[in-house]
Order: structure tokens, then sequence, then C-alpha cells
């Protein structure tokens, strides 16, 4: 309380922005605890995850980004999606001077954790249109079997 008392106030629009950071930020409660392990909202680059009856099926949402800019690996059942995404922007050194940037850049890495029935042998991965789709083969085990009535 008495640290206001000596505290000079922050002009208007320099608290505007703080609140508007802090609005910002992720908030640990905005991770979900689903198959891949808890990421907060915002991480880059944005995964679905889904499964069919042969495969998992992981989408990540990368625009900007060239293929061979992007490394797939599956490790311990893991499958890590990294790489790294240019600014591609003009800065100082160019002359300009930025006001504002929102696209993020920088080195991404996420991980998502395949069940045990996931066939790690069986992993393809596309890239097209700023969408990577990276598909792995369930083992003929943990496919659904049908099985004729008589």
């Amino acid at each position: 309380m008495f640290a206001t008392v000596f505290h000079r106030p922050q002009p208007l629009l320099d608290q505007l922005a703080q609140l508007q950071q802090a609005l910002s930020r992720p908030r640990a409660s905005d991770a979900s605890a689903d198959g891949i392990r808890a990421a907060l909202a915002g991480s880059f680059p944005p995964v679905n995850v889904g499964r069919t009856e042969r495969s998992i099926e992981v989408y990540a949402f990368a625009p900007g980004l060239d293929a061979q800019a992007i490394d797939v690996t599956v490790e311990r059942g893991v499958l890590r999606i990294s790489g790294e995404r240019r600014s591609g922007s003009k800065g100082a050194a160019d002359g300009v001077q930025i006001y504002a940037a929102e696209r993020w850049h920088g080195r991404f890495s996420r991980a998502v954790t395949l069940p045990e029935e996931a066939d790690t042998g069986r992993v393809e991965a596309h890239y097209r249109d700023g969408v990577l789709r990276v598909s792995v083969g369930l083992r003929e085990q943990a496919r659904p079997q049908r099985v004729n009535v008589q």
C-alpha cells in the first residue's frame, strides 16, 4: 500500500499496453490434458491430432515454411515436429522502424505422445499449402476386427 504513495503513475498508454500484454499471455489453465503433451494456447505450430481406423493423423498448421525447414522425428513413442521460421521482414539494419510485429519467428518444437498401438515404423509426412500432415500407422492387432455373426 505504501509503495503506491511513492510510486509515480505511468502514462495511460503505457498502462493500456501492460494490460494488453497481460491479457494476451497464455494461462496454464488454457492447456488441455489430452493425448498430446499439454501445450499452452498460442504454441507454434498449432496441431490437430485424430485417429482413423488405420492410423493416427497429426496436422500441424505452419504457413510460410519451406518443407526442408521442418524436421519430423519419432523416438520412444513421441512424435516431434521442429524447425525454424525465418523473420522475412525488414529490420533496423534495412532502415525500417517497426511499430508492430505480430508474426512470430524463431525455432519451434512440438511433441505428440503416440499411443502404444502406433506402429512407428510406418510414418509418412507431407507438407502442402502450409499444412504438415503426419500419418502414423496402427499395428494390425490394434485395428478393429469385423466378426461374422452366424
